[in-house]
């Protein structure tokens, strides 16, 4: 509503006449009448996650947002950047922001750990770390997810001896059902908190091991997708962080890896990722019809790139931006089956034909103890298949997932799958512990939305 100095006239007008006569005039009510309240849909960044939730709040404190545990309409779910692409914040409840919890705390010189609230994006994160003279052991390829979101999920990057986000955690505070506020800084109560799927309660701290700020030496380079298989073990042995793309239908590979150095910064280069996408779209469209084509055409292009290096900062060099929406399936599976596992893929879609433009991610994570990362007790590697996001991915990742499921995968919390409780349990030893964990927590499920459910068994 705009106020002109007509309006504050009548409304001073009005306020006299209500000091005389003891009366509310129609124009005093009129005029400061609440708009009816509009319920604002949710998307996730992909937009295949929607929902209308009941009420949307952001708390600036944990007082704030314990009160509005104990009064909000359930299911309360919290997000942080929209980045999963699996059902696990849509609500009909209380949709809870984190924006409004964001920003740095604290670090301790001596021991290398900084405190963040739990919506700080991890982009921004990495930043202040680096004004700190410091930085985590490794990031994610994508740096917009918050941190209570990538460590809820267990979001990681790649690398032979390199955990997930969440085996940096040292400490972590968390508002449960009943509005108390928790401290996870170790034992039992930590292991499950690291990576809880926001079904113990709301993450307001986390507190991460970092170490000083180092560099990157950063290599890019193309070969076959069977050469490139059976050099894997050697290369993720070889080489701090280690990963390689496949494109579909095209034979060929692009492979990543990055070794620490004391050299000087090289210059950023321009980000082509996104253009390169667009372009191995418009050779679907175009020769989808012919996969003998499109094989050529696509090795003629990338037999003439030439390998490429860049020197930066570890956050720069292992974080880059992704601008081409898309829906996805991961899985992690034991390491030693990966590369049999993308032979079968990549027949499944190609012996198929099935309409594929997007390359096909492999990465390696060293185990770890939390009670539901899927990398627990467990050295994986990660195979991840992506569908454009206005195309219909069902199809696709039901061709794939068997194949996963055959290696005994387990599936990243924040993409898609298909699998239930009674698959979960069978997957995850400590899959008990923690539901006994949660129903003391929050015994009347609020934080559990109709997706969680399913997921723990509570209420089908």
């Amino acid at each position: 509503m705009k106020l002109s100095r007509r309006h504050l006239l009548q409304f001073a007008a009005s306020a006299s006449a209500l000091a005389a006569t003891g009366a509310i005039p129609a124009a005093l009510t009129s005029a400061f009448a609440e708009e009816p309240r509009r319920i604002i849909p949710w998307k996730n960044w992909s937009g295949g996650q929607t929902c209308t939730p009941a009420i949307r709040k952001a708390p600036a404190s944990e007082a704030e947002l314990a009160d509005l545990i104990g009064k909000s309409a359930t299911p309360i779910r919290a997000v942080g950047a929209g980045h999963s692409f699996s059902p696990l914040v849509p609500t009909e409840g209380t949709l809870v922001t984190l924006d409004r919890l964001s920003g740095y705390v604290s670090h301790d010189a001596a021991t290398h750990r900084a405190t963040f609230k739990a919506g700080t994006r991890l982009g921004a994160m990495a930043a202040t770390l680096a004004e700190n003279n410091l930085a985590l052991d490794n990031m994610p390829d994508i740096n917009k997810q918050t941190i209570a979101g990538a460590i809820s999920t267990a979001t990681h990057g790649t690398g032979r001896d390199l955990g997930s986000l969440s085996s940096f955690v040292t400490g972590a505070r968390l508002v449960t059902a009943s509005g108390e506020t928790l401290d996870c800084n170790e034992g039992g109560l930590r292991d499950a908190a690291r990576v809880s799927l926001g079904a113990l309660g709301i993450m307001t701290e986390v507190t991460m091991q970092a170490r000083p700020l180092y560099k990157l030496k950063r290599r890019t380079w193309v070969a076959p997708v069977e050469e490139m298989l059976e050099e894997a073990p050697e290369l993720w042995a070889k080489h701090r962080n280690f990963e390689f793309y496949y494109v579909p239908y095209s034979g060929m590979t692009i492979g990543i890896v990055n070794d620490e150095t004391d050299e000087a910064e090289t210059p950023e280069p321009v980000n082509e990722d996104d253009d390169g996408l667009m372009q191995l779209k418009q050779l679907q469209d175009w020769l989808g019809w012919s996969p003998a084509t499109r094989r050529w055409l696509i090795q003629t292009i990338m037999d003439g790139m030439e390998p490429e290096e860049r020197v930066d900062f570890s956050y720069k060099t292992l974080s880059a931006e992704r601008n081409v929406r898309f829906n996805e399936m991961e899985y992690h599976l034991p390491r030693e089956a990966g590369p049999e596992a993308l032979r079968e893929i990549i027949a499944a879609i190609e012996d198929n034909n099935i309409e594929v433009f997007f390359p096909i991610e492999f990465r390696t994570t060293a185990a770890d103890d939390a009670w539901l990362s899927p990398f627990y007790k467990r050295e994986s590697c990660s195979i991840a298949v992506h569908r454009f996001h206005e195309a219909d991915y069902a199809p696709y990742f039901s061709a794939i997932e068997p194949i996963f499921r055959k290696y005994d995968g387990r599936p990243h919390w924040g993409k898609l799958n298909t699998l239930k409780a009674g698959d979960f349990v069978a997957l995850y030893p400590r899959w008990n512990d923690f539901l006994d964990m949660r129903a003391e927590l929050d015994p009347e499920g609020k934080f559990l939305n109709p997706y969680l459910r399913e997921v723990f068994g509570v209420g089908v």
